[in-house]
């Protein structure tokens, strides 16, 4: 039996996902590399939007995946410093 795309599971990624992006706007954005940090927030804002679209037309699997592009962003801008953020269980970075 293989693992499904849930409700539940859909929730708590997206809860999870727009977290990370008001934590990234919160903190802000490197201001050295700030075109760079700019450009991967708007495509994990793209991505996080287009999960919401999947998930509004039934397709959870594409929500699902949508979803995980955006946080892969998130963690990418995160972990080369574009993202003032400092926090390990969001983003796969050390705490302060």
């Amino acid at each position: 039996m293989t693992d499904m795309v849930t409700d539940e599971k859909l929730d708590k990624y997206f809860s999870v996902t727009e977290e990370a992006l008001a934590m990234v706007r919160e903190k802000g954005l490197s201001s050295e590399f700030k075109e760079k940090a700019e450009d991967a927030l708007d495509m994990a804002q793209r991505y996080y939007d287009d999960a919401k679209h999947f998930r509004e037309k039934g397709e959870k699997v594409t929500a699902f995946a949508a979803l995980n592009y955006a946080h892969g962003w998130l963690d990418a801008g995160a972990r080369f410093g574009l993202f003032k953020v400092k926090d390990s269980r969001l983003f796969t970075v050390d705490d302060e």
